[in-house]
């Protein structure tokens, strides 16, 4: 992308189009979690022009999802006069934070990438997107709309506008001139505009520096197609823009040395900054270079400067104001702020409307003659911790309805790092249950660094008990929301999600018996709590008390949610995790798996659909504080990603005749695939036998203990840690009528790195076993046979794997269930 001298151009495609617009069209309003994704869209005139436009948007959880239509965050549409539909706005492809998701973790951009890269500062403002129309006429719109709003005076859009009539103004030229200019490059221009008397956010613009600032042109196609900056900045001095500040780095490392050092104050140039965009080609999820972007951003000082702000609007409702961090500066700021609207009434009324904030936060500054990265810099030097530097007393709190998949995630966490799970329904006092919850969770935190208060913790008093007990209990606990979102908008698609999930599991939950109540009983209780929901507002009590909210989709599955969660936790809460390696989606894939099958309920309790506050306890002869027993490892294994094994095989059978897709489509329809996919390495029923599974048992389990062992950063020991990755190439399906499995290679990770062997004849992944009385070790008979007999006449298929297939694989020691 950097290396282009021109910029680069495409016409728009007509069947690409019409088939992005298809796809998108059959998924509005959809949402079912399994791969699919909701998109929502609005109709909008244009000022000036018989035109219609057609915004499109996705959830922000869509964008983390494979093989959509396009990945535009910003998208508008129109019909041409001979009736085809083109893209007439195209924003930047969604992107992330270094470690958010996979494909932005340093040692995959390392892999990934390729420079020079082009770091732009970040600009503080609202995005503003400006193309021209058919007919001339210059579009401008913000991220989804354009135009007016009937909730605003000024709209984003109308804002942006404003500063184009201006900026055109000044340097004499037209809106029809910018407008023919874009619509001849087939490109959107996308701006940030920024302008305190607009709005404020939380770095200053004075009038002197406010305006548009152009950081970006993207061609108007499906897939991301954008300009180098240099050329950006040759449009921005043509047509009046502000240009973004921005360097260039060679190779990745120079990027990460200089964006960690920039971290230690939030700071470049003289002026505070809320991080870089860095733009480059990757060959990410595609194979194939392409354009690409993720983001830096520092959380200091604007998390301090945002902690201001907040406990300044709660003292001007008459609130006490929580202090999460900063206590000794923010302490200090409140004072002088305290004087400040004493000594000027009307400046009340206004910080309320988001105005003179910067202002009061510049002043104090002054007063103390200091820098906001002065002031973190001093903290580091006296040793205040701040979030990034958290190790313990972390309490995650879910907000949720009944069928979300919290207990799901929590036991998946609990399998991944060890830590503390507390179930409300294994409260059985009668009195004071929220008390009594609160306390067995901080009691939790005496042998582990972090645990799961499980309950829905869907109405704001609950959250209220949940913070205020507990951090009178525990006074440092650092307590974080695991919010599932419940948008209105989206209340169908979540009922569909959640009641599929509760109707099929049967009576394994505590308090929803499936498999024993009447659906419409089930469906009513469920109604309740979804009409009950309150939505978490961690700008207002008693949500202001967390100290961190991540967001969920409770129509996404577990494993998606469970990746937000630990991308979340390793991105802010480094330390947290004692330099415990970050799981692989292997490692995640396991647990989930662990969570799902491995769990059973041992206290049960009956809620009837129209008195809730009746309830029936069973503990199925357990009782709730019983000790479980120690599980033992089943088995030594190569866990591999069972997404990337779907992908193959459906690639595999898609144009295969049906002679050979008939077994993989039967067990697909009939729910026999296996539920995680691994290579055996050694079962413990081998352990016993002389010579190499004798020895390759004892070696594995040495080292399981070792790694298992709680060591002095990690007081606590892991159920199933990770002891080694490998490379495993899929080479051969084969199956018969009653099991299919890939014959696979197995290579050390990296050149020189160890070989794992397997005891079996063998190495395979078992696919699916035709019938469940067919157990996956019936592999090994297959595999013998097809070494002796081949293919054909014996009844056995084969199909060889094209290409070079080759998974990561993580090693480890498989517990027993129970």
């Amino acid at each position: 992308m950097a290396q282009r001298t021109t910029g680069p151009y495409r016409p728009q495609d007509q069947h690409e189009v019409s088939e992005m617009l298809r796809k998108l069209e059959d998924n509005k309003g959809k949402g079912n979690g399994k791969g699919g994704f909701s998109v929502k869209t609005h109709s909008f005139d244009v000022a000036g022009s018989d035109i219609k436009v057609n915004s499109w948007r996705m959830g922000e959880w869509d964008y983390k999802k494979p093989n959509l239509p396009t990945y535009s965050r910003g998208l508008f549409t129109a019909k041409k006069r001979g009736g085809q539909r083109e893209i007439v706005i195209r924003g930047y492809d969604k992107f992330f934070n270094h470690g958010e998701v996979r494909e932005t973790e340093w040692p995959n951009v390392e892999r990934d990438t390729r420079g020079p890269y082009e770091l732009s500062v970040k600009e503080n403002g609202c995005i503003i997107f400006i193309s021209g129309l058919e007919d001339g006429t210059l579009l401008v719109c913000s991220k989804h709309s354009t135009g007016g709003r009937s909730d605003t005076d000024v709209s984003h859009a109308q804002a942006g506008e404003k500063w184009v009539d201006r900026q055109l103004a000044a340097i004499g030229k037209t809106r029809h001139q910018l407008a023919s200019k874009l619509r001849e490059m087939n490109a959107t221009a996308v701006a940030e505009l920024c302008d305190d008397s607009f709005e404020e956010h939380v770095l200053e613009y004075t009038p002197e520096t406010a305006g548009l600032y152009l950081h970006g042109i993207n061609l108007n196609l499906p897939e991301f197609t954008t300009y180098p900056h240099h050329l950006v900045d040759e449009f921005a001095e043509e047509y009046g823009f502000r240009k973004t500040m921005y360097i260039m780095k060679d190779t990745i490392q120079e990027v990460k040395t200089f964006l960690d050092g920039i971290a230690e104050t939030g700071a470049y140039a003289g002026r505070d900054t809320e991080g870089f965009v860095i733009r480059c080609q990757s060959k990410a999820n595609t194979g194939e270079l392409h354009d690409w972007f993720f983001k830096y951003k520092f959380d200091e000082p604007y998390l301090m400067y945002r902690q201001w702000r907040e406990c300044t609007k709660s003292f001007i409702a008459g609130r006490q104001p929580k202090i999460k961090k900063h206590k000794k500066i923010t302490e200090a700021y409140l004072d002088f702020a305290r004087r400040k609207l004493h000594e000027d009434p009307k400046l009340a009324k206004a910080y309320q409307a988001n105005h003179g904030i910067i202002k009061l936060r510049d002043e104090f500054l002054a007063y103390r003659g200091q820098k906001g990265s002065d002031i973190i810099r001093q903290e580091v030097e006296e040793g205040e911790v701040s979030h990034s530097d958290m190790t313990k007393n972390v309490v995650l709190v879910p907000v949720a309805t009944i069928g979300c998949g919290k207990t799901t995630v929590a036991l998946a966490l609990r399998q991944l790092f060890g830590w503390g799970h507390v179930q409300n329904d294994n409260i059985t006092v009668k009195k004071s249950k929220p008390l009594a919850f609160a306390n067995a969770c901080c009691k939790e935190l005496n042998g582990h660094p972090a645990m799961i208060a499980d309950r829905n913790n869907h109405q704001k008093r609950e959250r209220d008990q949940l913070i205020t007990d507990g951090t009178r209990i525990v006074p440092n606990a650092h307590i974080i929301c695991l919010h599932y979102v419940h948008e209105r908008s989206e209340y169908e698609n979540i009922r569909a999600a959640t009641r599929e999930r509760v109707l099929t599991r049967g009576d394994n939950h505590q308090t929803i018996q499936a498999g024993s109540k009447d659906q419409k009983e089930i469906i009513e209780i469920m109604e309740g709590f979804m009409h009950r929901f309150q939505a978490v507002d961690s700008e207002s009590p008693p949500d202001d008390g967390f100290d961190a909210v991540i967001d969920l989709d409770p129509c996404a599955d577990s494993r998606e949610n469970l990746e937000t969660v630990v991308n979340h936790l390793y991105t802010e809460f480094p330390k947290l995790f004692a330099n415990q390696e970050k799981p692989s989606e292997a490692d995640m894939d396991a647990a989930i798996h662990a969570a799902m099958n491995n769990y059973s309920v041992d206290i049960k309790h009956e809620i009837n659909g129209r008195n809730n506050n009746q309830q029936r306890n069973s503990t199925n002869g357990q009782q709730s504080n019983a000790k479980q027993k120690e599980r033992k490892v089943d088995y030594f294994a190569v866990q591999v990603p069972p997404s990337r094994i779907t992908t193959v095989l459906d690639a595999m059978i898609r144009d295969a005749p049906p002679e050979t897709a008939q077994m993989y489509n039967t067990l697909k329809q009939q729910r026999r695939l296996q539920t995680d996919f691994h290579v055996t390495l050694v079962h413990r029923a081998m352990s016993g036998q002389q010579g190499k599974p004798a020895e390759l048992w004892n070696e594995l389990s040495d080292r399981h203990a070792k790694a298992a062992a709680p060591t002095p950063e990690r007081p606590y020991p892991l159920p199933e840690p990770k002891l080694g990755m490998c490379r495993v190439r899929l080479e051969r399906l084969v199956w018969d009528g009653r099991v299919m499995a890939f014959v696979v290679r197995l290579a050390p990770f990296e050149e020189g790195g160890e070989q794992f062997g397997t005891v079996n004849e063998t190495a395979h992944i078992t696919v699916g076993t035709a019938d469940p009385s067919i157990k996956p070790v019936e592999s090994n008979a297959l595999l013998k046979r097809w070494l002796l007999e081949g293919s054909g006449e014996s009844g056995i298929m084969e199909v060889a794997v094209r290409g070079y297939v080759c998974l990561e694989g993580t090693v480890r020691g498989v517990l027993q269930k129970h």
